[in-house]
């Protein structure tokens, strides 16, 4: 039987090119993203992924994304938390509070909603997986972007504690934690540092390659192949872990 896939911020970046390596083994993938356009032109493209508009923050879209769940997979092997927002750019004493509860919301809130309600499906699954986008910002602390960096250290500790709460229904948790994505994602934090440094833009990517052994981006499609091997049979007893994926960095990018 084919593994049933849910990715959240699934329609591009990470979330993408997970569906599509999914889809390329056989798996049904069902995305959820807050980005209409993107879910439509994805769905519209891969005949195996279907897809819902969805604010992971709110509880009664999600309410609504698992009854579509239902429908279009019918049960669920593998849940890809993915979704998540990098909030502004600026130090602690002047980021706005507002903003700060927006970046939980989504990444903290919203992982919480998801997992929550696909727990019951999971536990029905004879080979489960549970797999958490961190980051390098949550292994390191990361200047003037205190609120991603907080909420990406809380989901490690959410995934573990998943890990243990779920290892007795063979249902593993583990977290990835990527550095520099290649992309226009990583290029517009390159762009907010250096509004903020002073710096050209240039000069951030610069300063952020020299704290990389490997002097290139991590690749998503690279991101991808690491979550297939998570849900896959030759990880069934690896959970609980936290797996960098980020050139050999020495602080957060």
């Amino acid at each position: 039987m084919s593994q049933r896939v849910l990715i959240t911020a699934g329609a591009n970046g990470i979330g993408l090119a997970t569906a599509k390596a999914f889809t390329a083994v056989g798996a049904q993938v069902h995305i959820a993203d807050i980005d209409a356009s993107a879910v439509k032109a994805v769905t519209g493209e891969f005949e195996n992924i279907t897809g819902s508009v969805t604010d992971v923050s709110n509880p009664d879209a999600v309410a609504s994304l698992f009854a579509d769940v239902g429908k279009k997979l019918g049960g669920l092997d593998v849940l890809v938390n993915n979704a998540g927002v990098a909030g502004p750019t600026a130090p602690v004493e002047e980021y706005d509070a507002a903003a700060f509860a927006a970046v939980v919301g989504v990444n903290l809130q919203g992982t919480f909603n998801v997992t929550q309600q696909a727990i019951p499906l999971l536990k029905k699954s004879d080979a489960a997986s549970i797999i958490t986008m961190s980051s390098l910002a949550g292994r390191f602390g990361y200047p003037n972007r205190v609120a991603y960096s907080t909420t990406k250290w809380g989901l490690v500790g959410f995934a573990k504690t998943l890990a243990m709460e779920l290892g007795p229904f063979g249902i593993t948790s583990n977290t990835i934690r990527p550095g520099a994505v290649d992309g226009p994602r990583i290029m517009s934090v390159f762009e907010g540092r250096a509004s903020v440094s002073g710096r050209s833009v240039q000069e951030e990517i610069n300063s952020a390659m020299a704290n990389q052994s490997v002097k290139k981006f991590i690749n998503p499609d690279d991101i991808a192949a690491l979550i297939l091997f998570l849900a896959g049979p030759h990880a069934r007893t690896i959970s609980g872990q936290m797996f960098p994926i980020d050139a050999d960095s020495k602080a957060a990018v």
